[in-house]
């Protein structure tokens, strides 16, 4: 067997290997290199015992065509070292084990974990400003301070993974005013727990401007907060508008408060997928006002629940003003909402008129109050009361329910408004893919944290069942109401649910076990496929050549999208009866090519739910069209090579 020498040149003699064992030596650790898609895919490491050498053997042996190994998924392995990987591969096994190690286990895999935050007792007795802090837990911090002005201005900014705490913050302050400006905005997975926070304290204001705008999964939560506070105010302003998918919850807030009033003035506006959660909010308060106004106006799919909300309050006042107004479907949920309190009043303007209708439900609400007012005036669609208190006075105006005529006119509202959650471009049919068309692309950017591929031999010995919360939670330093707890029941319920008629689902941790799902539907000859790049997103794009993968015939693949969790997961499912097509993309003005994408087309939506954004944008609804749309960005299809 010869060999060249790396430095010889093409004249020079050929090296002979001097022995059979350091042949041996050298077919395993020279690298074999392929191209693919411009970049040097490596057949092996310099160490054979990393995961990623492992994987590039297994893809050799388990897929059965020479094509280039696809760099977007080969750079999502693990970047363990071989020396890494055995020790990891040992404790795997031990949660308690993994567990001690967890801060540098993630940081070796890449893995999403949030840093481990140790009390900080400092203490400032004069006015202070904080800028470009990161990653904090204020501990008893400002208690019985006594006037002056605490201000988070740019706080958390633009950071990915941010972990902050204010435990016992101001309590028992009098006058005293905190100010969060600008905190957390455009940043990226945000964990924020206020608890206790200005507890028993009199008098100032508490004030979140601009708070967490364009923040991107949130886990905001404020547990007895102004518990007990006297005469001290609270202002929501542009409070996580324009954010996407996560979570908000006000445990016991304002609790025992007197005269607390709360302002929530353009809450959580333009923002996908919120849940916002109030329990036990101004439980036994007293004289306080508290006003939703545009609150969650023009949101897709929020879903805002008040459970035990004023109860046993005296004479507060609540006001909804363009709550929910034009918003994408939506649920609320007022459960036992104002039970047994004194003299409440409650207005509702202009609430919950979705352009795509929603549910309300109103369960026990002012169930044993004492001299209600209850006041809807231009109130949505898809409303049930249960147990609603008869013996409140209560005004209906100009209410809509799904019979009146009045519905004609919210169908009627400017289709732009109305398709503001379905942008353009993402759902379009069959007959656009050809050369030529001009065509929006909507943002195919993803909007994940940046996480790797586990290896098999480490994911498979960790707990993954919604039996097992507790065992993940211990191993990930979760706490009940953490960000890692949501995802990680998000994702479990996901992975574990039936599958829908004719779908074949899998949820893969590792590549190998993406490989091996996908093989098993579709055979070993097989290739992976995504969009190149983002360019052209949020634009019009002209398409270039078009050409039809399996010769453009109806063929089935496996499609595989990101889930939220510590590690790269993916929910993989088959997609029968499809056409992929793959698609120069080109700049309109220059007509120069700026990507290439991948586009798949489902020809039976028969088993589609009627309000899926497919025929919202499209028409006319499951089974009577096709919908195609592009593969986004670090999402895959399978499909026979």
């Amino acid at each position: 067997m010869r060999i060249m020498s790396s430095a010889a040149s093409a004249s020079s003699p050929p090296q002979r290997c001097g022995s059979l064992l350091l042949c041996f030596i050298l077919l395993v650790f020279v690298p074999i290199s392929k191209v693919s898609g411009g970049r040097r895919i490596e057949s092996t490491d310099s160490n054979p015992f990393t995961p990623k050498s492992y994987l590039l053997r297994y893809w050799k042996t388990q897929i059965g065509n020479d094509l280039p190994k696809p760099a977007f998924l080969m750079d999502k392995a693990s970047p363990l070292t071989a020396a890494q990987y055995a020790v990891y591969s040992k404790i795997a096994g031990d949660g308690d084990a993994l567990s001690a190690k967890l801060q540098e286990f993630c940081a070796n895999a890449k893995l999403l974990c949030f840093p481990d935050l140790s009390q900080s007792l400092e203490k400032h007795n004069s006015d202070v400003n904080f800028a470009n802090y990161l990653d904090q837990n204020f501990t008893s911090y400002g208690n019985d301070r006594v006037k002056g002005t605490d201000a988070f201005q740019k706080y958390s900014e633009n950071d990915n993974v941010v972990v902050d705490t204010f435990r016992r913050y101001s309590r028992g302050a009098i006058d005293h005013n905190d100010k969060f400006g600008a905190y957390a905005t455009q940043s990226n997975v945000v964990d924020q727990s206020f608890n206790t926070y200005g507890k028993g304290a009199s008098g100032g204001e508490g004030q979140f401007k601009n708070y967490g705008f364009e923040i991107n999964v949130p886990n905001l939560i404020f547990t007895s907060y102004s518990d007990g506070g006297n005469f001290r105010k609270h202002q929501f302003t542009s409070y996580s508008d324009e954010a996407n998918a996560g979570d908000e919850g006000f445990a016991s807030y304002g609790k025992k408060g007197n005269a607390a009033d709360n302002t929530f003035t353009s809450y959580g506006n333009n923002s996908n997928v919120i849940g916002s959660n109030f329990r036990n909010y101004g439980e036994n308060g007293k004289g306080a006002t508290d006003e939703f106004t545009s609150y969650g106006e023009n949101g897709n799919v929020p879903e805002n629940n008040f459970h035990n909300y004023g109860a046993g309050g005296k004479f507060h006042k609540d006001n909804f003003k363009g709550y929910r107004d034009q918003s994408n479907v939506g649920d609320d949920s007022f459960d036992s909402y104002g039970k047994g309190s004194a003299i409440p009043q409650v207005g509702f303007v202009n609430y919950g008129q979705s352009f795509n209708e929603g549910t309300d439900k109103f369960t026990g609400y002012g169930k044993d109050a004492t001299g209600a007012i209850v006041d809807f005036k231009i109130y949505g669609v898809n409303n049930t009361f249960k147990e609603y208190d008869k013996h409140a006075t209560t005004t209906f105006s100009s209410y809509r329910n799904t019979s009146s005529p009045t519905d004609a006119s919210i169908a009627a509202i400017d289709t732009k408004k109305m398709n503001k959650w379905v942008e353009p471009g993402k759902f379009f049919r069959e007959a656009m893919l050809k050369q030529g068309t001009l065509m929006p692309m909507p943002d195919i950017r993803d909007k994940m944290p940046k996480r790797s591929f586990l290896p098999r031999a480490i994911v498979s010995k960790l707990p993954f069942s919604s039996s097992k919360m507790s065992e993940i939670k211990k191993i990930f330093h979760a706490t009940e109401d953490s960000s890692i707890s949501k995802w990680a029941v998000d994702a479990l319920q996901d992975c574990e649910r039936a599958p829908s008629p004719g779908e074949t689902k899998r949820c893969v941790a590792s590549i190998e076990d993406m490989i091996d799902f996908a093989t098993s539907v579709l055979g070993r000859s097989v290739a992976v496929r995504t969009t190149d790049t983002t360019a052209g997103a949020n634009s019009h794009i002209l398409l270039g050549e078009v050409k039809g993968i399996n010769g453009g015939k109806v063929t089935k693949s496996v499609s595989c999208h990101q889930s939220l969790y510590p590690y790269l997961l993916y929910y993989c499912h088959s997609v029968p009866k499809v056409r992929v097509y793959e698609a120069d993309i080109l700049d309109p003005k220059t007509k120069s090519k700026i990507n290439h994408g991948v586009a798949i087309c489902h020809l039976d939506t028969s088993s589609w739910s009627p309000d899926h954004g497919a025929f919202v944008a499209l028409g006319p609804g499951p089974g009577k069209i096709e919908v195609c749309h592009w593969i986004f960005e670090n999402d895959m299809t399978w499909a026979i090579a």
